[in-house]
């Protein structure tokens, strides 16, 4: 029966030693050999503290900021205490997001060729029937989502009886996001006498009083605090209006280099809306939200990574589920929810210690927002009023003024209800007019109201059966 984690060192047992190199791990050579073809060499703090632990059978609860290599920190120690000839399910790895499970595996999957080990995938989005197969084929490493791990055990594809490595990653957006009663029931199902790891970038309190209920005495390592900004990445704020984001955000796109911009938005409908405008302006840009279908989710995000796609917009899901190195500049088109969101989207530039920047637009609205931002920080960060009043429009172009357009002239012949709407739609952007067929109907008077000039239209008469009067 797991007993509550104890934060105390006396309580503790002795600490196991920190790795300085992975030479000093017992890895499989295979393994090792691994590691250097990713071209690591050296342990980040968070793999050399928790690494030996893990190899030692310790239960272990790992905080360290976004990018620091937990992935391997689990990893490593999962595919070394993974028998080749066992059969069953051995370890099972729980992540948030569909985005996290294909990169977590994709970290394993090289692993896990060393040791010519069976791993599977478990998200939604896609058909259960090949999971099903490859359960049933013998998977030995399940990486999945809560979601759909619990589908596969109610259905009966999937046993934990042979379980006996547990990880939980992400583990504070899980137990925040309403997956805690799906994560309780998936471990109600596993062996009492599991390895359990949780790795998290942060640990606030409710979530060590959550994991002492499934963690038996673990060891708690800290590497550093996610509310502090790391010191590679460069913060600039802008005050601005909030019709001149639009203006704003061309303006950096124009001046970008080589690298990957990430640009993040608040809502699904807003990012798609956005990614619209930008492609439509000329811009190689696509959105990653939650209404795409899960081929292609894969394929933006394929193309992100390979550098075919410079320009990606994306959800607050992203920010956790995202881990493509080379990201230059993350541009917070609207700002998150939560200091916490802020900074996990910062995280995604200036990865393993890489230089980064990170570009974030104040509007007036956001003030309240943005002063419990800074007070998570416990700093300000630089900020500054966006200089560009007016914004460089392409040859031929007149230049596009960020002030707001003038109010529609009142018509005193339209219904209100009608003149209402035409307001509304004169204050959003116009879709482009891609042919004929779509020019035509967007200028055709409206049939239910009358022509633009408040004329009523006029509709072809029925022919009159009277005779006429002689």
């Amino acid at each position: 029966m797991p007993f509550p984690v104890s934060l105390s060192p006396a309580a503790d047992p002795p600490s196991v030693a920190a790795a300085t190199s992975f030479a000093d791990l017992s890895l499989h050579p295979g393994v090792r050999a691994a590691v250097e073809a990713m071209g690591i060499t050296v342990p980040t703090p968070i793999q050399a503290q928790t690494i030996p632990a893990l190899l030692a059978g310790r239960d272990v609860i790992g905080q360290a900021r976004t990018g620091s290599g937990k992935t391997l920190a689990f990893g490593l120690p999962l595919v070394e205490r993974v028998d080749p000839a066992g059969r069953g399910v051995q370890a099972l790895v729980l992540v948030p997001t569909r985005e996290l499970a294909i990169q977590v595996g994709g970290v394993l999957s090289t692993l896990c060729q060393a040791r010519r080990l069976r791993l599977t995938l478990l998200y939604g989005g896609r058909s259960l029937l090949p999971e099903r197969q490859a359960l049933g084929s013998g998977a030995q490493i399940v990486v999945g989502t809560p979601g759909r791990t619990l589908d596969h055990l109610r259905q009966g594809n999937l046993s934990l009886r042979q379980l006996h490595y547990f990880v939980l990653d992400e583990g504070d957006e899980m137990l925040d996001r309403g997956f805690a009663p799906d994560v309780e029931r998936i471990l109600a199902m596993t062996p009492a006498e599991r390895q359990t790891a949780l790795f998290s970038a942060t640990v606030p309190d409710w979530v060590t009083t959550t994991a002492a209920r499934h963690l038996r005495n673990p060891v708690l390592v800290r590497v550093d605090r996610e509310v502090n900004v790391p010191p590679a990445i460069d913060h600039t704020v802008y005050d601005m209006a909030p019709e001149t984001r639009l203006p704003a955000l061309r303006r950096l796109l124009d001046e970008r280099g080589d690298g990957s911009i990430l640009v993040f938005g608040r809502t699904k409908h807003g990012v798609k809306k956005l990614a619209l405008q930008l492609s439509t302006l000329g811009y190689p840009a696509d959105a990653l939200q939650g209404n795409l279908s899960q081929n292609a989710r894969e394929r933006v995000m394929a193309a992100f990574r390979s550098g075919r796609l410079p320009i990606l917009l994306a959800t607050n899901v992203a920010a956790r589920g995202l881990d493509v190195d080379g990201i230059d500049r993350v541009i917070n088109f609207e700002l998150p929810d939560s200091p916490a969101l802020f900074t996990h989207r910062a995280g995604r530039t200036g990865r393993m210690g890489r230089a980064g920047e990170v570009i974030t637009f104040l509007t007036p609205e956001d003030a309240p927002k943005w002063r419990e931002i800074e007070r998570a920080l416990g700093h300000r960060l630089p900020r500054k009023v966006w200089p560009h009043g007016r914004v460089a429009a392409p040859a031929g172009e007149a230049a596009a003024d960020v002030r707001p357009p003038a109010p529609r002239p009142l018509s005193k012949t339209r219904p209100p209800a009608r003149e209402r709407e035409l307001n509304e739609a004169y204050r959003r952007p116009l879709a482009p007019v891609r042919n004929s067929v779509d020019r035509e109907q967007a200028f055709r008077p409206s049939a239910r109201y009358g022509g633009g000039d408040g004329s009523a239209e006029r509709r072809p008469q029925a022919a009159s059966t009277r005779t006429p009067r002689r």
